[in-house]
């Protein structure tokens, strides 16, 4: 397990935002929450949430542009990570894709190609929403 370095109020204040939520946030939302604390500018939040993605506590959703607390926060995740986004609710989960991971790397290597991140979303619909869907 990886330690976690001292968070500066800013770094703290957003990471907190992030983890009260249950779907992803973009920059702005995340800036918006946080308004009565005194941070004002986009770019403090930006720098807080760079640093956050640094030091493994969060994951930025490409397809969304928006950020999620990682759920295995602390541990080694240098990984593949894989999520799967509900297009409905917009919940997101995270979960580990082992045989994805080796396929990658294996044909990284086969192509001399140096992969600096390995990112896996995929959108649909959760259990749960498909339940309320009238057309399975």
């Amino acid at each position: 397990m990886l330690q976690t370095p001292k968070l500066t109020r800013n770094q703290e204040l957003v990471f907190q935002v992030l983890s009260d939520t249950d779907v992803p946030l973009s920059a702005y939302a995340v800036l918006s929450r946080l308004d009565e604390t005194g941070l004002r500018a986009p770019l403090q939040v930006y720098r807080a949430l760079e640093k956050l993605m640094t030091y493994g506590l969060v994951h930025r959703i490409e397809c969304l542009n928006a950020f999620v607390v990682c759920s295995h926060a602390g541990n080694d995740c240098n990984g593949v990570v894989a999520f799967a986004i509900c297009d409905s609710c917009g919940h997101v989960t995270e979960f580990p894709e082992i045989a994805i991971e080796r396929r990658l790397k294996r044909w990284s290597r086969d192509h001399s190609f140096r992969p600096e991140k390995l990112t896996v979303e995929m959108r649909g619909l959760c259990d749960e929403c498909q339940s309320r869907d009238p057309h399975p």
